[in-house]
């Protein structure tokens, strides 16, 4: 039996067991009349199996009861079993829409606009491409690497809607095979682009990424989402999607060489997601590839911070001034208020 708020699903099963009981009948007698099995005659009993038209007939003969109550009995009950599961499985829905940002989903046009919570589910239903919400959470569907500042529930689920709409974005565009042996040879040609313009750079960046196989795209930021980036796998394409947080120069492209590092240190390839410490080789990578290490310590060594010595050392090493403030900052050797002028704001469509 299986009950919802409104419907109440009973199987044929449990007429059957009544008239063996009052007709004093056990179940291992009456499998032998019936000609089946008595662990057949069990699920039967328990509604774990269907009821068929060939088990009706023989019903007939044993139990004298016609062979179209038994079928008329088992359509009810199929036809109440699956209004009571939908039902169930709507409420519990329900309770999941509740952790997902469906009104920021709705205000960038991702899912359309309702106040009906039986429509908001068949919405994100749809978005998410499942039958219910519970699957979301698969970790064989969602095995993302990204780069974000903090982790809870919220920014869980957060993630898991920013990450299919990156996800279908990808699916409209077309990319090469994946060849990351390509990708590490073009990454110093990307480092260069630090010192240009979005409008300058980021076609020739999208170009890039996409001869070795990555669908680069661009969303706007999810509250409570605390993301700056995600990588996946989707079919034979990988998938980078940047937030527009911040869109600060340096966070940004901190967070593109995160994700790369991702896949060249080969952690989309785990099944389970990234690991605490995944993320933080991600972080070296990004942070080294953006400045060497030698020439950073080199930096640091001279002991002169001033924004004349910021620039020329940028200069020199082929780098827009922001990044190497943003990492100063970081590090603090300089304050977070200190020479923010030199960090450049990128202005970019989603």
């Amino acid at each position: 039996m299986v009950k919802s708020r409104t419907y109440i699903a009973i199987p044929p099963g449990a007429t059957i067991k009544e008239q063996l009981i009052d007709r004093h009948l056990s179940q291992k007698e009456f499998a032998i009349r019936m000609n089946l099995s008595q662990k057949h005659v069990s699920k039967l009993i328990n509604g774990d199996v269907q009821l068929t038209s060939d088990v009706a007939n023989r019903l007939e003969l044993v139990l004298g009861v016609p062979a179209t109550f038994w079928n008329n009995l088992e359509s009810i009950y199929r036809e109440k079993l699956t209004k009571a599961l939908a039902e169930n499985e709507m409420e519990s829905d329900i309770e999941i829409i509740k952790k997902l940002p469906y009104k920021e989903m709705e205000k960038n046009e991702w899912i359309p606009a309702t106040k009906n919570m039986k429509e908001r589910v068949v919405n994100l239903r749809k978005f998410f491409e499942v039958v219910n919400l519970s699957l979301i959470m698969d970790a064989s569907l969602c095995n993302i690497a990204c780069r974000r500042l903090n982790e809870t529930e919220k920014s869980d689920y957060a993630l898991l809607a920013w990450a299919q709409k990156a996800k279908l974005e990808a699916r409209e565009m077309e990319t090469s095979s994946v060849d990351i042996n390509i990708l590490r040879k073009r990454i110093s040609e990307i480092r260069e682009m630090t010192i240009e313009n979005p409008d300058e750079f980021i076609e020739k960046l999208k170009s890039i990424l996409s001869k070795c196989g990555i669908a680069l795209v661009f969303l706007p930021h999810i509250g409570g989402s605390y993301l700056h980036g995600a990588t996946f796998y989707d079919g034979k394409k990988i998938v980078i999607g940047i937030t527009l947080r911040g869109k600060v120069a340096d966070k940004f492209w901190f967070s593109l060489f995160h994700e790369i590092g991702h896949i060249v240190l080969g952690h989309i390839e785990n099944g389970n997601g990234t690991s605490e410490q995944d993320e933080k080789d991600a972080d070296a990578f990004a942070q080294d590839i953006l400045i060497h290490p030698e020439d950073y310590n080199s930096f640091i060594n001279n002991n002169s911070f001033s924004e004349e010595s910021i620039i020329e050392f940028s200069h020199n090493i082929g780098i827009a001034p922001g990044i190497l403030v943003g990492r100063l900052q970081k590090d603090a050797y300089i304050p977070y208020n200190a020479y923010n002028d030199l960090k450049i704001n990128y202005s970019m469509d989603a």
